[in-house]
């Protein structure tokens, strides 16, 4: 069972101790949203909805991965086709991919395009499956003709999605569990690079990593890998025969567990979102040793907090929304995190016949509407996190006012443990960036939430949020 908030005191110790200072915030963090579902759909309208909501949040970045596999010809074949393998043209495949960037730039939004694995069969080193030991070589023309295709309409790109999990690259160890998917992911950062640069894209922006949040056996921790592909060992020394891997970010999907954003996970490697501040300090080692540039910043470019009726590795659909406000304020308060994230709109669908839980929601409840489409509480909380902190001897209240495009008014309410009367609180002045903080007396029980009213007019009142307590 998720852990309540009252009950975190020990967990939020160990998570603040790994987070930098409030004083050190990034009040420019953006967020990117992706909704793969919808957003490559051939369904129209469910596309323009779908844009129109992420407008609507005041969202300004869409992520979209382009799997290799699904726009190469003759995928499923051992044998490559005789193609020019950097020609855009060559490949039948990209439809979806030119809607999507196509529509996301006609409303003025920046795309991330991720371009990772699976790949063609052909494209393998030993032509037997999709994802292991993808050529170098080869995906480098890939991406010659990816950045040719979108030479005039993509400015940042990503190298791979969660090439630390073995559904996208293998293997991931070697017949002695040495890991084995940090040097090949290495190759293809460097194998990408030289593409983006011979299709005229070499000033584009690149980032490197997307990995994963935990390490299970099958996959490579998130911490191992990092000093993997930057030739570095357990105490971040460099190997003198390794240069400097280009990149401009570090990816990350900081994924917790049901247990909440306050979750430390037993492994000094892993990396979920309560000990964020892992993968600062090791990205500070990593450029003090020359291994990438100093100060990389960290784009957390997948994040989502899953819930019911996944019972396994979800929560309440109210936990999801203060979940999330919660890690967002993680984020927030990292100076090195430039961008947040969200994922999905709509949760996966279940999959049809499944006789249990795991079989049946093997895929992610993470949306802010359920898989038919209704919206869940986290809609409206995604639109206005509140995060009510308990302390000793008052409640520090923080949130974001999602579509806010300048300073705006909130006014802040509560509610006594009990009733189901709303009170006024307080009212409070955002920044130019919507967010905004203030303290209120200590009272046990209180919910808290927010109403806002936009400059056309229309009202929104985000859902209860319950005070967790501070160390």
């Amino acid at each position: 069972m998720p852990l309540r908030p009252l009950l975190l005191i020990a967990a939020l110790t160990a998570a603040l101790a790994v987070l930098p200072s409030a004083a050190r915030a990034n009040t420019s963090q953006f967020t990117i949203f992706e909704a793969p579902r919808e957003l490559l759909s051939d369904d129209a309208a469910l596309r323009a909805q779908t844009f129109d909501e992420i407008q609507g949040f005041g969202v300004h970045w869409v992520r979209i991965v382009l799997y290799w596999r699904s726009v190469a010809p003759d995928a499923d074949s051992a044998t490559a086709p005789a193609f020019d393998d950097t020609d855009p043209n060559a490949y039948p495949g990209f439809g979806r991919y030119d809607r999507a960037i196509s529509e996301a730039r006609a409303r003025g939004l920046r795309v991330l395009l991720t371009v990772s694995g699976p790949v063609p069969k052909w494209a393998t080193r030993d032509h037997t499956d999709n994802v292991t030991r993808p050529s170098p070589d080869r995906f480098q023309r890939f991406m010659t003709a990816v950045g040719k295709r979108y030479r005039d309409q993509i400015s940042y790109w990503a190298i791979w999605n969660e090439p630390n999990h073995p559904d996208f690259l293998k293997p991931q160890y070697g017949s002695h569990k040495n890991p084995l998917s940090p040097a090949i992911y290495r190759q293809l950062v460097q194998a990408g690079h030289r593409g983006l640069e011979a299709s005229g894209n070499g000033s584009d922006r690149m980032w490197i990593g997307e990995t994963a949040p935990r390490g299970t056996g099958k996959d490579v921790a998130p911490l191992t890998f990092l000093r993997g592909t930057l030739c570095l060992d357990s105490r971040y020394h460099k190997r003198a025969s390794c240069g400097k891997l280009p990149g401009d970010g570090w990816a990350h999907h900081a994924y917790t567990v049901a247990a909440g954003p306050f979750f430390v996970p037993p492994s000094p490697n892993d990396v979920t979102i309560g000990v964020l501040g892992q993968l600062n300090s090791a990205l500070a080692k990593a450029g003090n040793a020359g291994a990438i540039r100093k100060d990389m910043p960290i784009y957390l470019t997948e994040f989502g907090i899953q819930s019911f009726p996944d019972k396994i590795s979800g929560v309440s659909q109210q936990q999801q929304g203060e979940y999330r406000a919660i890690s967002e304020r993680i984020a927030y308060r990292n100076s090195r995190v430039r961008g947040f994230s969200q994922y999905l709109m709509r949760d996966d669908a279940p999959v049809p016949g499944a006789t249990n839980d795991l079989a049946r929601y093997g895929g992610f409840e993470s949306g802010l509407r359920t898989s038919d489409g209704a919206a869940k509480l986290a809609y409206e909380a995604f639109r206005l996190p509140v995060v009510a902190t308990r302390g000793a001897h008052s409640t520090a209240l923080w949130g974001l006012v999602r579509p806010a495009s300048g300073a705006t008014k909130v006014t802040i309410e509560y509610r006594n443990s009990g009733s189901s009367t709303w009170h006024r609180l307080k009212g409070a002045t955002t920044s130019s960036a919507g967010y905004w903080s203030t303290t209120t007396s200590l009272r046990s029980g209180r919910s808290y939430r927010v109403r806002w009213t936009s400059p056309s007019g229309t009202a929104y009142t985000g859902p209860a949020t319950r005070a967790y307590r501070s160390p």
